[in-house]
């Protein structure tokens, strides 16, 4: 057997790898209604003022502020009521000196207020008249034209991923359709002899089913990514570089599971060099689980070989193929939720790589505790009902009980 290859910390390993990656998604225009979590493909920009009238931000009564200076409980200030405002319609009163306009919260302020007193700090005295017990500013209780937006305001940046508060911006603009980054088409592949479809109830010896394309394929999902179950591969380097070939144009990145150790078996690295160029850029990365995973670029796509384990196609495909979906989408790196807690038992670890340990969260008097789940990474059961994943750094020789870690939430 070879010697291992020479392996590389992750983050050494994710920079050198995505910086030989050119390839972007296209483009596409879709409806606002549409748009939650998608990338926009370029800069939304406002066609118009927001507001585009002044308006009151209260239910109360439209004045000239002067009118108000030194009103108080006991010194009311007494305007007459030439009116009200209707909502949606243009303001027909206007407001002299010594008048007030009626006005509910959105109204128009009509010609000649320039402030709004709010109903509670005044009360009526007749019919035609109100008396105000506190004074208003200048401008006080109103929105002016273009406070929110002004024309040509930028309201969102490419490359950003839509909120639902984004919606509703771009829609009180009027824009109801926007430029997306179309979800990147990646096609997944899982490689051994022994694998056969989930699907299948009765297995024969030394079977097992399939499950890294449904695992990989919910995280491209999570990610805004629309990934493709290509099916399994025999353990054959000319069926693996068929498949590969035959489906290369039409994906934006491609993902084979297994087939990424140094064995006699070994072929995924050597068939993706056969691809094109520049080819396989890493194969190895320092951590625990996931060391022999392969990273290439071929014609400016991504190309990820995983591991075959479970949990470390898993824990490689969250380091490598999140943040490659993320470039491909020309969007920053989803935030992840990161929280400390304290190692509940002693977690060993080596020098020189980065482990990634499945846990448990509780609390015990009002600290955040992580309780190691240990098992190989062959198991699944291993995540099932974990919480997140304790990191042990780089150089670090393990973490004792009671440490301090930093816990990745699923």
């Amino acid at each position: 057997m070879s010697e291992f290859f020479k392996v590389l910390p992750p983050g050494e390993a994710c920079t050198v790898w995505l910086e030989q990656v050119t390839h972007l998604a296209e483009t596409e225009a879709i409806s606002t209604y549409d748009a939650l979590g998608r990338i926009a493909a370029q800069p939304a920009r406002s066609l118009e003022a927001l507001p585009a009238f002044q308006r009151s931000t209260v239910d109360g009564y439209a004045v000239q502020a002067a009118s108000t200076f030194g009103a108080s409980d006991s010194i009311p200030a007494y305007l007459r009521v030439v009116g009200e405002i209707p909502m949606g319609q243009t303001a027909t009163v206007t407001v002299g000196g010594e008048d007030a306009a009626l006005i509910h919260t959105g109204g128009m302020i009509p010609p000649g207020a320039d402030s709004v007193v709010m109903v509670e700090h005044t009360q009526v005295f007749s019919e035609t008249e109100i008396e105000v017990l506190r004074p208003v500013a200048p401008g006080e209780n109103v929105l002016q034209v273009g406070e929110d937006v002004t024309p040509g305001t930028e309201i969102l940046p490419a490359g950003h991923r839509i909120q639902p508060q984004d919606i509703g911006a771009l829609l009180a603009l009027g824009l109801t359709e926007i430029s997306v980054a179309r979800k990147p088409h990646i096609c997944l592949f899982s490689t051994g002899d022994e694998l056969v479809d989930p699907a299948v109830r009765d297995l024969s010896p030394c079977q097992i089913r399939d499950i890294n394309s449904g695992t990989i394929r919910a995280l491209c999902d999570r990610e805004g990514a629309d990934a493709q179950i290509m099916g399994i591969v025999p353990d054959n380097p000319a069926s693996l570089y068929d498949t590969m070939t035959s489906t290369f144009a039409q994906a934006d990145m491609l993902v084979v599971t297994a087939g990424s150790s140094v064995s006699v078996r070994d072929m995924t690295a050597a068939v993706i060099n056969r691809l094109g160029k520049p080819g396989v850029l890493v194969h190895g990365v320092a951590a625990r689980p996931g060391k022999p995973t392969i990273l290439a670029v071929v014609d400016g796509k991504p190309v990820i070989g995983l591991p075959g384990n479970p949990v470390s196609a898993i824990v490689m495909f969250s380091l490598f193929g999140v943040p490659a979906i993320a470039q491909l989408l020309g969007a920053e790196l989803p935030f992840r939720v990161k929280i400390q807690a304290r190692a509940a038992a002693n977690v060993p670890s080596a020098a020189g790589r980065e482990d990634y340990v499945p846990v448990c969260l509780f609390t015990r008097e009002g600290e955040q505790w992580a309780r190691p789940v240990f098992g190989k990474s062959g198991l699944i059961f291993t995540l099932v009902g974990a919480h997140g994943l304790l990191k042990v750094p780089l150089n670090a020789t393990g973490l004792r009980e009671g440490t301090w870690g930093e816990v990745i939430l699923f």
